[in-house]
């Protein structure tokens, strides 16, 4: 067992040992702070058991007798590779191929319509603003596909997708997920994008694969380094990590960087302040940028 440490800077509080691992409410509030301004994600109080539980494996590996040991490491680190070990364990990646289907029901049958009827050079930018480890991009790559057809040689439709986690973008890129991740993808789909690996594994074909770029970006950045607007993006189950605040001005410099009649889509259980969100809402998590104003 780990015992409590004896620095000045761990006197305050009462610390919450988590199996064997002990955190005092300063250790936890300076983490909540570093992980605040780094990446927007708000750790309430009711989170203190999921940090210490997710963080006490970094620790026992480079030998760490305590959080502050940690956090001086975070702080003096200048690879930006202990950040990366923060974040990929205080967030969720789990996810799996068209999760809230009703989204990619919705992009299909009216969004997609509606934004290629305005676009003039069949110059379509899509951005995967949250990807994760790829699911969701590259089933937006295969959606797009389906729906041009072979009309879709014709478009510059590719998609960015981006996230913070330089580990998940290493899996994005790799494209082979286990076969509960595509148990949703239709099996005519299923067919034409996929190859089986193993048993249990199947690997996104080289011709969806080259649709995506992938790229490291924090939203929290306040500049967006995009040349050209957007005319849809999916940024889904990653604001619920946000407070109010972060969440308004996220929506406001996406609606910046989109093109009048873009679409944000965002995840179920998430919500923008419709007095002051300056997207037009559509439908449950859905939202769009006024052609006009």
């Amino acid at each position: 067992m780990v015992e409590r440490n004896s620095r000045p800077d761990q006197g305050e509080g009462d610390g919450q040992a988590i199996h064997g691992m002990s955190i005092t409410d300063r250790e936890f509030d300076r983490i909540r702070e570093l992980v605040y301004s780094r990446f927007g994600i708000n750790l309430t109080e009711q989170k203190r058991s999921l940090v210490v539980g997710r963080l006490q494996k970094v620790l026992k590996q480079k030998n760490f007798a305590t959080f502050s040991d940690f956090i001086h490491y975070v702080e003096a680190d200048k690879t930006g590779e202990a950040l990366d070990t923060l974040v990929n364990r205080i967030s969720t990646n789990h996810t799996f191929f068209f999760r809230e289907n009703d989204h990619f029901t919705y992009l299909t049958e009216h969004a997609l319509p509606e934004v290629v009827g305005h676009i003039p050079d069949r110059d379509m930018r899509l951005w995967c603003a949250a990807c994760s480890s790829g699911e969701e991009s590259y089933g937006l790559a295969m959606l797009l596909m389906e729906f041009f057809g072979a009309d879709y040689r014709n478009w510059n439709a590719g998609i960015l997708a981006t996230d913070i986690s330089a580990r998940v973008l290493d899996i994005a890129r790799e494209g082979v997920y286990p076969a509960d991740r595509v148990r949703e993808v239709p099996p005519a789909m299923k067919n034409r994008y996929f190859t089986k690996v193993d048993k249990e594994n199947y690997r996104v074909t080289e011709a969806v694969r080259k649709e995506v770029t992938y790229r490291r970006f924090n939203l929290m950045n306040t500049d967006f380094p995009f040349k050209k607007p957007f005319h849809i993006v999916f940024c889904r189950n990653v604001m619920i990590y946000f407070d109010v605040e972060t969440r308004d001005a996220l929506a406001r410099r996406f609606f910046d960087h989109m093109v009048p009649g873009g679409y944000l889509f965002i995840g179920h259980s998430e919500t923008l302040r419709r007095d002051i969100c300056p997207f037009d809402y559509v439908c449950p998590a859905v939202y769009r940028k006024p052609l006009k104003g």
